[in-house]
């Protein structure tokens, strides 16, 4: 006789074995609810790990969750801005905002495929040094040089 669990998880009785209907992937908290609470009828392991349970309830996870998506919007408002008002405020807004949305987005990379604890802290000081050498490019390249927002212009008129 086979047992339903909420996530669409199938386990046979007789076998154990667990087959997957649909991807398990759930936000952090959902994660840390389903961490230790044993399921009635369940006839495999009762932990699912599928994130750190030190960041499921974190008020940082949630603000930083919340500083990715105004950063995200943000971008979108300055891209058009920038088109239409080039000027050297525009060009290191841009500079900022790029950076720290890419760094963002490189750090969940590392965090999702890079398992080892040490080969993460690696790969995390290597992307903020990649930041830190990408933000200083920019700044440099808006001083004394175009600046983002003409240089943009440029390659659209080839």
């Amino acid at each position: 006789m086979a047992c339903i669990w909420r996530l669409s998880v199938l386990c046979s009785a007789q076998g154990g074995r667990v087959l997957l209907r649909t991807p398990v992937v759930r936000p952090a908290h959902v994660s840390a609810f389903l961490q230790d609470r044993p399921t009635p009828g369940w006839c495999g392991t009762q932990h699912i790990h599928l994130s750190p349970s030190r960041h499921s309830g974190s008020k940082a996870a949630s603000l930083h969750w919340t500083g990715e998506r105004v950063v995200s919007v943000l971008l979108l408002g300055l891209l058009p801005a920038a088109y239409l008002n080039p000027s050297s405020a525009m060009d290191y807004s841009l500079a900022a905002v790029l950076t720290l949305h890419s760094h963002w987005g490189l750090g969940q990379v590392a965090t999702d495929y890079v398992q080892a604890s040490a080969l993460q802290k690696a790969a995390k000081a290597g992307i903020l040094a990649l930041s830190a050498l990408t933000f200083a490019g920019l700044c440099y390249f808006n001083y004394h040089d175009v600046g983002i927002c003409k240089a943009v212009a440029m390659l659209w008129k080839l």
